[in-house]
């Protein structure tokens, strides 16, 4: 099992600065103190959408590599975005699951099936081109680069802990300049 803030500091060294991030909830604030950016969208108050948020910026910026930081607790609430994403089949689309077992950002409770859900199963079979899992970091870092720059719609399961629960101030990311900033740089060329 990885620690979360080693994954998110190691993928903030492979994200470039024209990369759309979509992340969930809390990791959405702990990603933008680790890489503050304004390419990060935040997906909160919207649990189960990331896939969603992320399938439609693919889909409107084809010229931008969109990955998706998702939790598992969230993606579990719309399992169908694996078969829409799928479908759609954007080629600059990665799907990354923060798969800690539990609804973090609702007071860490177990998720249902969490020894017997297969995400990397469900999102092959959903029709995703490749699908992946990591436990360990090293293997983890020596793939990376390559997985952020495979064809996708790509799926990588991240086996992480879910860490103390914590007290977060979502005023930020929820604020309007915050989605001014987003916008600015979205209509960017």
């Amino acid at each position: 099992m990885m620690q979360h803030d080693a994954c998110l500091r190691l993928l903030a060294r492979h994200v470039g600065d024209d990369t759309i991030v979509v992340a969930i909830y809390g990791t959405a604030v702990d990603w933008d103190a680790i890489n503050p950016r304004p390419l990060n969208y935040f997906s909160t108050g919207a649990m189960g959408l990331a896939a969603s948020h992320g399938l439609g910026f693919a889909l409107g910026r084809p010229d931008k590599r969109v990955i998706v930081i998702d939790g598992d607790g969230s993606l579990l609430m719309s399992l169908g975005s694996l078969a829409t994403v799928a479908e759609a089949a954007p080629r600059n689309f990665v799907h990354l699951l923060w798969h800690n077992g539990t609804y973090q950002a609702n007071g860490a409770h177990p998720i249902p099936g969490q020894a017997r859900v297969d995400f990397v199963g469900l999102a092959r079979s959903a029709g995703y081109r490749s699908a992946h899992a990591f436990d360990d970091l090293a293997a983890f870092e020596q793939r990376v680069a390559s997985l952020l720059n495979e064809d996708g719609p790509v799926f990588v399961d991240l086996k992480v802990d879910a860490g103390p629960p914590q007290q977060r101030d979502y005023k930020y990311v929820h604020s309007a300049a915050l989605r001014e900033k987003f916008k600015a740089a979205l209509n960017d060329k």
